[in-house]
């Protein structure tokens, strides 16, 4: 059985790859790639691979059982790209397809729950077997602000008092592979998050306890918050975004506390002291 593998050299993929190189053998590992050439170092075949370029879609998806879909990066355009990536599927006889969607698409509030929303819809009719891995909040998302902290001397959002239930990338690769190469998820819909959760206060608590520093948390409104990150030079429309989804993350919207991710992957998940570690370690 062959699996393909989309976006698979992107921070994502490259750890669903080395987690799925695990459980199948290697030549029955393709992925579908930008730039074959960037895949080199991940073992498996690469084939070239567009999102928006639909014409050459079907003959790199041909001789693919089952192919995880990545979700794009082009916000905006990752409906029309999703879809275009289903249909070709379909017509180059793929017969599943897992798609990396969003925590409790269907409710959040989330900008990016919209283009979640509308494939998942898109692959329910497509007639093609399908898993939906509503995957929550990488705890790098959060964990990736800790440098700029430390020189600002505080932590800055606007997620108020909302609890977050994250996980690190490498626990959602792995549910993901998981899915990829074992039986009983198909129609599933998984609901993915952390086993613990925590506000944007007890991360700020968490980075003092580790660095010795006091980082307290400082919540801003929205306006001001996206104000800040332009100022850091983040494209205006980028610096929204990030804003909005803290507003979002104050509503409850990336919490979740199903343990299914611990459950799929057999371990609990990726504590947020042990991230905050590996992200100070790597900027010492």
């Amino acid at each position: 059985m062959k699996i393909g593998i989309t976006a698979a050299t992107g921070q994502l993929g490259k750890l669903v790859v080395e987690s799925l190189k695990q459980k199948v053998a290697s030549e029955n590992i393709v992925v579908l790639v930008r730039t074959p050439e960037k895949a080199s170092d991940l073992g498996v075949e690469a084939k070239a691979f567009d999102y928006s370029n639909k014409a050459t879609q079907v003959e790199a998806l041909k001789g693919i059982d089952t192919l995880l879909l990545i979700s794009g990066s082009e916000v905006g355009q990752r409906e029309v790209q999703h879809a275009n990536v289903i249909a070709s599927a379909k017509e180059a006889g793929v017969k599943k397809i897992v798609y990396t969607s969003l925590l409790h698409a269907d409710t959040s509030t989330l900008s990016l729950a919209v283009e979640h929303v509308a494939t998942e819809k898109n692959l329910k009719e497509s007639g093609l077997i399908y898993t939906i891995l509503r995957n929550g909040w990488y705890t790098e998302n959060y964990t990736g602000s800790i440098g700029g902290a430390l020189a600002g001397g505080a932590l800055i959002g606007s997620a108020g008092d909302g609890k977050i239930a994250s996980a690190a990338r490498i626990d959602f690769a792995e549910a993901a592979a998981t899915v990829l190469a074992t039986e009983g998820h198909d129609g599933k819909v998984y609901e993915l998050a952390g086993d613990t959760s925590y506000t944007l206060t007890e991360l700020a608590a968490e980075i003092s306890a580790q660095t010795g520093k006091a980082i307290p948390y400082a919540n801003l409104p929205e306006a001001e918050y996206a104000k800040i990150l332009t100022s850091f030079g983040l494209p205006e429309f980028f610096a929204q975004a990030i804003a909005s989804w803290d507003v979002s993350a104050s509503k409850g919207d990336l919490f979740d506390d199903s343990k299914t991710l611990s459950a799929l992957i057999g371990r609990p998940t990726t504590s947020l002291a042990e991230t905050v570690k590996e992200t100070l370690l790597s900027l010492s």
